[in-house]
């Protein structure tokens, strides 16, 4: 490297012999015809422009792309924790279901118990709706794949269609309009000896 030459001439990673030649350059300048020069310029301006048209692009679907993420990270982030929550809900509707039949004579205390449950039940449906969290009682619905799940089939009662859930063994749950829990469901199948 030259000793009086100043670095700060000499392009980054370029040895002094690689350097571009100025006065090459202003010769070829000088060669060009002002609407050659004009041309170039205008080259190069579209260029730029589309370069920086696409960069604006991109930008645009990195910060859509970053949006959509964020907001389902912000809406399903508790998917795990609400699918434990139903459990839970579908627990007590369990619990409640196991209580005998309501009867006039029951005792007072039973009453009192039943009421104070399905109280509670309701307030906990309600504060999971709140949050998100939907039941969806599907028994008498026709069967949807993207809701249910199949766990048998028994011939159609008269009057009910094929592919109609019969029995919902549980409810359908969804967070946010998107599936958390299917339902499990009975489902009505052809009538024997029916080749429709």
């Amino acid at each position: 490297m030259d000793p009086m030459s100043d670095p700060a001439e000499t392009p980054q990673g370029a040895t002094p012999a690689e350097a571009p030649d100025t006065a090459a350059q202003e010769t070829r300048t000088t060669d060009q015809t002002p609407e050659e020069r004009i041309a170039a310029l205008e080259a190069a301006l579209a260029e730029t422009k589309d370069r920086w048209l696409r960069a604006e692009a991109e930008i645009q679907n990195i910060r859509a792309r970053s949006q959509r993420e964020v907001a389902d990270a912000r809406n399903y982030a508790i998917q795990k924790f609400a699918r434990d929550v139903v459990e839970a809900a579908e627990n007590l509707r369990r619990g409640l279901d196991a209580l005998p039949p309501a009867a006039e004579d029951e005792p007072e205390l039973l009453v009192k118990l039943r009421d104070g449950f399905e109280g509670v039940e309701r307030s906990f449906l309600s504060l999971l709706e709140r949050n998100g969290i939907v039941r969806k009682d599907v028994q008498g619905d026709p069967f949807d794949p993207e809701l249910h799940q199949a766990m048998a089939e028994q011939p159609a009662p008269e009057g009910v269609p094929p592919g109609t859930v019969l029995q919902a063994w549980t409810p359908a749950w969804t967070l946010n309009g998107r599936l958390l829990k299917p339902a499990m469901v009975v489902v009505a199948s052809k009538p024997a000896g029916s080749t429709a």
